[in-house]
């Protein structure tokens, strides 16, 4: 076995193999490039960045991550770090869209979409608060709580896995529109990642992944410009429309610009199917996908369309219906809908988009691991600042965690089972990390020595009183809703004759 001993920042490195000394490049050339985007307590920073990576079990609290070794600074040090300093955000963003980034099986990229919410119901005095939208523990039970939403974009991989590639995060603003919003930030991760040599002249376009709370026409329509393809799911009652008929001569009258309706919930308007294919899958049975082609929704003149110029555009598309056998939960199996952004599509494309649709959920894996295990949502933080600071400094330790997982040895708990070393979850890789660490690249300076602050007078009261905010809302329009007057604290509707 060769060895290679590189010195970085005083670091000696040793490497085994090539893929390992590649891995192991990769990852120091991260870190140092984190580091630099750090313009302002970025000794604190990046220590609090690996305090989360090399902790025991889950972050359940801010101040409790001081107490770890790779922490060298105090508990004050950690929140001047995490209030006061300062992300270089546009630098970062190059930086993690030049990574390795994983393509499904055709060689593509495959972009998810989706929102989480940070939720904060008892922080009055945090500002810039929206309503999120929640879901309850009794059935079909939803909540509205406030919080701070956060759209997130992530690679997606091929192959059953909890593994993503976060890309970008955007906070929403109360009274934004979400789909204005969204299109911008997949504007500009797409322009990162030509930028950056992911995607040349020829390649397979983009596909970018879409839930159902997103108006995947109007978002394909605005990126109509951009080397991408929208899938997105649809709503079981929605109605579109077929291409208009050609014009019989000698009709007098203008023409019309749409054909008949195809309504989801009526078999009798489908007609007949362009594409139909079946999967004989291993988790939900046969797989029966039927596809129909160059469907449009009809837009009118309102609420996202309202001023627009010219004639109101037809986006047309492919309408994919997936049946599955079965669920492994044992639920109903209710069909889903798809709108795919091209037209014509051949039954291995069909097949291609329901496979991708089914990955789109290994965002919820990633979400999921950053708020139970790096505690994404644990601090009680009160400016919307300092929690993009915090967002951020989640997504480069999940980053760290995804370029280390062929360096990590597998520790497993003695009641886990083995696990292939190549197909590591992200928690066990974390578990881990800490050996990796002591061989990589540490820029953090020491911290210097210092007397606490004499702090408020022991027996005062703090006379400061926080200024207090009310939750708005996050709206697909972009215009907010004013409430009534007889909704305003203090006063009652009146009542009239």
């Amino acid at each position: 076995m060769r060895q290679k001993e590189d010195r970085l920042k005083g670091c000696v490195i040793s490497v085994h193999d090539g893929d390992r000394g590649q891995a192991l490049g990769d990852l120091n050339r991260f870190r140092q490039e984190f580091y630099g985007c750090l313009s302002r307590r970025s000794d604190g920073l990046f220590e609090l960045a690996d305090a989360v990576l090399c902790t025991d079990g889950p972050v359940r609290t801010l101040v409790g991550l001081s107490l770890a070794p790779e922490h060298r600074r105090g508990r004050g040090g950690l929140y001047d770090a995490i209030n006061n300093g300062r992300v270089d955000l546009d630098r970062l963003r190059t930086v993690v869209a030049g990574l390795p980034l994983p393509r499904a099986a055709d060689g593509r990229l495959v972009l998810a979409v989706d929102v989480s919410p940070w939720l904060r119901p008892d922080g009055a005095t945090c500002p810039a608060r929206s309503f999120c939208h929640t879901y309850g523990r009794g059935k079909d039970e939803h909540r509205m709580i406030p919080g701070w939403p956060y759209s997130v974009v992530a690679a997606l991989e091929s192959g059953r896995t909890s593994w993503t590639a976060l890309l970008d995060a955007v906070r929403l603003l109360p009274g934004a529109d979400v789909a204005a919003v969204t299109t911008g930030q997949i504007r500009d991760v797409v322009e990162r990642l030509i930028a950056a040599g992911q995607w040349h002249q020829g390649d397979r376009e983009i596909l970018v992944v879409l839930d159902a709370g997103y108006d995947a026409p109007r978002i394909a329509y605005l990126l109509a410009d951009l080397p991408v393809r929208i899938l997105g799911r649809m709503r079981s009652d929605r109605v579109l429309r077929r291409p208009a008929p050609a014009r019989r001569s000698g009709v007098a009258g203008r023409p019309s610009r749409h054909g008949g309706e195809f309504v989801f919930g009526v078999p009798a308007t489908w007609g007949s199917e362009h594409v139909v294919t079946s999967t004989d899958t291993r988790l939900y049975g046969l797989a029966t996908a039927q596809a129909w082609n160059r469907l449009h929704p009809k837009l009118t003149s309102r609420a996202a369309w309202t001023g627009h110029e010219g004639p109101l555009p037809i986006i047309k598309g492919t309408v994919i219906r997936l049946r599955v056998e079965r669920l492994p939960s044992g639920g109903v199996n209710k069909p889903v809908w798809l709108w795919f952004s091209g037209v014509d599509t051949t039954p291995a494309e069909v097949d291609r988009c329901w496979q991708m649709f089914l990955r789109r959920f290994d965002i919820e894996h990633t979400f999921r691991l950053l708020k139970q295990t790096l505690g994404w949502t644990r601090p009680r933080l009160r400016a919307p600042e300092a929690a993009d600071r915090w967002t951020w400094l989640m997504i480069a330790v999940h980053t760290q965690l995804r370029l280390a997982r062929s360096l990590v040895t597998d520790l497993r708990r003695p009641w886990e089972r083995p696990a292939n070393p190549t197909r590591l979850t992200p928690a066990r890789v974390r578990r881990g990390f800490r050996n990796i660490r002591t061989k990589t690249t540490r820029p953090a300076a020491a911290p210097k020595p210092t007397r606490p602050g004499p702090g408020r007078p022991a027996g005062s009261k703090n006379s400061f009183t926080a200024q207090r905010f009310d939750a708005g809302r996050v709206l697909a329009t972009g215009q907010a809703h004013a409430r009534p007057a007889h909704h305003k604290k203090g006063t009652k509707p009146r009542r009239t004759t």
